[in-house]
């Protein structure tokens, strides 16, 4: 209704009552503007197809009601095609939750801890593919399966020499394990060891069907929202499995650098096209190569807003990116591979893109590598917005970070995004010249 208060969402993600130093939320359910169920519902025709042009709108406008997040993030994600109906998608759904039952149990008779209710902290085995007998890793198997862990260690030697990747997903357990346990711990939510563990599997399975990223530190951030919004534990597999399509190439390295320094060398460009001289001040601190800002585009600011903010920007950078042939794209790949610039054989239609989509469109804005991520933009955004402290205050690298952690909790998502688009404008605009 017009007119009415602001409703706050502390109810929808209840933070543990001790954790008293999390960022507050600044996200609010406005009547009119955010996303609604009533407006959700009214978006399908009967058939199920999906207004995603309008859709987006009201998304950039106030965000996502909490109550049915989980199901519009399909959406934005390009887990479903807004043109399908409700029985197509229905099928869809059984065939992912049947292929990722097949995944998960295919993981299991590796290693039995996986679907049990439980996880690992400890390595398992040796980088060699040797047991680890450390009495603490044979009673973490005992409490996953309920059985001898000497017996699991027997079982896996007698078919003689591992294969690699298998040593390799073994070593990725206890990391994964470890990450789990320092996940959003703030959140009732993760009091609950099933939810925990849940997590873990998840992540387990990604780390075995794209084994050439595999598992990598700050996954877990990036999953556990999937995990939280989506009840089934196909549907939050298959949407982190989408989001990581946008984002594997970060992870992924070559041993001499690792994907996300691609994203850094164009921020370096962008930040000498829209401040130069915040660019030559941050050089001349040794901060050239901006890897300061690595984290920022690792987790997708997960660190610099609360729980529910973070929530609020993703929804909005994908609103804002939004691509109605990404469906398309997804199914013609195999999971475990990464976004790439391919179309259904039909022209987009202007109204079902995202603004940020649309302004590549109509300026060809994309890179050798394809179009850049908003997220390196929303970074600029952030950098212009300190510039002044930045200038002033930064005397060197370690002031600079210090000014970045401390905005923690203290950014306007809907700001930072509305600053992304102005200097992607600009910065298409001078690029050109």
């Amino acid at each position: 209704m017009w007119g009415a208060a602001a409703e706050p969402v502390d109810s929808y993600y209840q933070v543990r009552p001790e954790c008293t130093d999390v960022p507050k939320t600044r996200f609010k359910i406005k009547p009119g503007k955010t996303l609604s169920v009533r407006k959700w519902q009214a978006a399908f025709v009967q058939e199920g197809s999906l207004d995603i042009g309008k859709t987006l709108r009201r998304i950039r406008r106030g965000g996502i009601h909490p109550s049915i997040r989980g199901e519009v993030w399909e959406f934005l994600l390009g887990c479903y095609d807004p043109s399908s109906t409700f029985d197509e998608r229905e099928q869809i759904r059984q065939r992912r939750r049947k292929q990722y039952a097949s995944w998960k149990e295919e993981c299991k008779k590796m290693f039995p801890v996986i679907g049990s209710g439980s996880f690992i902290t400890a390595p398992v085995i040796t980088e060699n593919g040797q047991p680890n007998l450390d009495p603490l890793v044979v009673q973490e198997i005992n409490l996953g399966t309920n059985s001898n862990g000497s017996l699991f260690f027997k079982k896996l030697t007698s078919r003689g020499p591992l294969d690699k990747k298998v040593i390799q997903w073994l070593l990725s357990l206890h990391q994964i394990g470890l990450d789990v346990n320092r996940t959003d711990r703030s959140l009732e939510f993760y009091e609950k060891k099933e939810n925990l563990s849940k997590l873990w599997d998840i992540l387990s399975v990604y780390a075995w069907i794209d084994q050439d990223v595999g598992y990598c530190q700050g996954m877990s951030d990036l999953c556990s929202p999937m995990i939280v919004l989506l009840e089934d534990e196909a549907d939050s597999f298959f949407c982190f499995e989408r989001l990581m399509r946008r984002l594997r190439g970060n992870f992924r390295s070559t041993g001499r650098s690792v994907g996300v320094e691609a994203q850094l060398s164009h921020l370096s460009s962008i930040t000498q096209i829209i401040d130069p001289k915040l660019h030559q001040h941050l050089d001349k601190l040794g901060g050239g190569d901006y890897l300061f800002a690595i984290r920022m585009l690792m987790v997708q600011f997960r660190r610099e807003f609360s729980f529910c903010d973070s929530l609020y920007l993703w929804e909005m950078m994908w609103a804002l990116e939004y691509d109605p042939d990404l469906f398309h794209i997804y199914e013609a790949h195999q999971c475990g591979t990464e976004k790439t610039d391919l179309s259904n054989g039909k022209p987009k239609s202007m109204s079902q893109c995202g603004k940020y989509e649309r302004q590549n469109m109509r300026n060809g804005g994309k890179s050798a590598e394809g179009p850049l991520p908003i997220s390196v933009f929303l970074v600029a955004s952030v950098l212009k917005d300190k510039s002044s402290k930045l200038m002033t205050e930064a005397r060197g690298l370690d002031d600079v970070v210090k000014i970045l952690n401390d905005m923690s909790g203290n950014l306007d998502a809907k700001k930072t995004c509305s600053g992304a688009i102005k200097i992607h404008k600009k910065y298409l605009r001078k690029a050109k010249k």
